[in-house]
């Protein structure tokens, strides 16, 4: 395990919140596997004994409906963490979890997080707060779904990975356009219409990378309410 491993880890809302003793508890116990892009990491419907934290890389969770189509729940980059709420209860994974880039994942058996919970309650807080970050997210996700039109969702998208708070900004799309798609609620042919959309908001798309022409002004954008435009003649 490398030390920026340990860093990595350690920041994550899953770890980050424990005592020093805890964390060094928890991570002499990890192990860092390390995915090629397309792994499996785990299946729907296998038991689920492990949390995982992304120390480098993407990685996807999915269902597969009934009809054959692959619904993106997640998709999860360095210090997020995932698999917490269904490893404590050792119950099935609801989700299949693929790596969508070579990535290095840490993996903490559920046990040994059950067993410092019940020496250290004060444990259980870090679990509260990694499950409701995953429920925020959620919530967000839903709330893009309902409000906001697909351009403005690329458009949040994009943001989330601007390192720039204004001005111009380039962008390097960290996975293919179809798991974009996905994420976004958008079939892929959607997403090319998104980005066309974007021209006249100042953002350029080319291959895997993206310039936007003004960040603030892309923001407003992106939070305008879709309704005003029924009011606009």
């Amino acid at each position: 395990m490398r030390p920026e491993d340990i860093a990595i880890a350690s920041s994550s809302l899953l770890i980050g919140g424990l005592s020093p003793g805890a964390q060094n508890t928890l991570l002499q116990r990890a192990q860092v596997r390390e995915f090629d892009r397309g792994s499996t990491l785990f299946l729907q419907g296998e038991r689920a004994n492990a949390i995982y934290i992304v120390l480098d890389g993407w990685v996807k969770l999915y269902r597969i409906a009934r009809n054959g189509s692959e619904a993106v729940v997640g998709v999860f980059t360095k210090g997020r963490s995932f698999g917490e709420a269904v490893a404590f209860r050792h119950d099935t994974y609801p989700v299949s979890a693929e790596a969508v880039t070579h990535c290095r994942l840490m993996r903490i058996e559920a046990d040994n997080f059950l067993h410092l919970i019940r020496s250290d309650p004060d444990v259980a807080v870090s679990i509260l707060t990694a499950t409701y970050a995953h429920l925020h997210s959620l919530v967000a996700q839903v709330e893009a779904l309902k409000a906001r039109t697909g351009a403005q969702r690329v458009a949040e998208f994009l943001l989330e990975l601007a390192k720039c708070d204004d001005g111009v900004c380039g962008v390097t799309l960290p996975y293919d356009k179809v798991l974009i798609a996905g994420r976004l609620g958008m079939k892929p042919e959607s997403l090319s219409r998104a980005f066309g959309a974007l021209k006249a908001h100042g953002v350029k798309i080319k291959q895997n990378k993206a310039e936007i022409e003004d960040v603030e002004a892309l923001r407003a954008y992106a939070e305008e309410d879709p309704a005003n435009a029924w009011g606009q003649k």
